[in-house]
């Protein structure tokens, strides 16, 4: 998707569409949003029928031949949708103070964006951060060699450094690590880092079985673990329901066990 910026340099001409309270079961949350240009559209505030009824209110307010400032829309048989609730939908022709406002809060929205560090970008590694690359994450990818940081999603961030256990300290509170070096002693370090905190929401690490049991006997030997250390560790990372070994297909169920992970974190943390 176009990023905002670029979507408002083209498009000044728009409506801001705002979801301002949501009851029963919705598609999408209150709070979220759309932008609608007399050609093209910028997010979505969840699809189907209600979505379609308020694009044309808001290209109805753009060609100056009605518009309502607010809709109230029943998600029921009546549209032909089965949710169930209700959407309330406030819309707003872009201003110049409006643009800053919208530009203001999604880049507050991108500083709370949860991080995810992978270390290691071979094969698995370069899938997991173009499957983590347009969902609502930071990523970062560590590196100890340069040209494996080639060919990375644009919205990745890259960091090559010699020693990228030392990177693990500095990673906020409930964010992700995922191991995936071409080094098994260097996994094996990295972990031990992650594993040290109790305040990341998820901690994975390729491998297998016999790996996980290899670092459990390393850990407890000569890394200074403690005994409660692996309960706090996914190896191997993407589960077992399938057994595509392919790099692409790890990613997208790796995706969905850090997804889970971080939501079960947030939960917690404001509980």
């Amino acid at each position: 998707m176009t990023d905002l910026h670029t979507f408002l340099a083209a498009h000044p001409e728009s409506v801001l569409v705002d979801i301002t309270g949501t009851q029963g079961s919705t598609p999408r949350e209150a709070g979220a949003f759309m932008l609608v240009s007399p050609t093209t559209l910028w997010s979505t505030i969840g699809g189907g029928q209600f979505e379609f009824m308020a694009i044309a209110n808001a290209r109805e307010m753009l060609a100056g031949t009605g518009g309502a400032l607010t809709m109230d829309i029943p998600l029921g048989p009546e549209i032909g949708q089965c949710c169930g609730g209700r959407t309330q939908l406030r819309f707003r022709r872009l201003t110049k103070a409006l643009t800053d406002e919208l530009e203001a809060r999604l880049a507050g929205e991108i500083e709370r964006l949860p991080e995810v560090f992978l270390f290691g970008a071979g094969h698995v590694g370069r899938a997991l951060a173009a499957a983590l690359a347009p969902l609502p994450l930071s990523v970062t990818v560590v590196e100890t060699r340069q040209q494996e940081l080639a060919d990375l999603p644009d919205e990745t961030k890259a960091r090559l450094v010699p020693m990228p256990e030392a990177l693990v300290k500095d990673i906020p509170a409930g964010g992700a690590v995922v191991i995936l070096t071409h080094d098994h002693a260097l996994d094996f370090l990295i972990a031990r880092e992650a594993l040290e905190r109790t305040d990341l929401a998820y901690t994975g690490m390729i491998g297998s079985a016999t790996k996980r049991a290899t670092f459990a006997s390393w850990l407890s030997r000569e890394g200074g673990g403690e005994r409660g250390w692996m309960e706090r560790l996914t190896l191997p990372i993407g589960g077992s329901a399938v057994s595509d070994k392919r790099p692409e297909v790890i990613a997208a169920m790796t995706t969905a066990e850090i997804l889970t992970a971080l939501a079960t974190y947030r939960m917690r943390s404001s509980s």
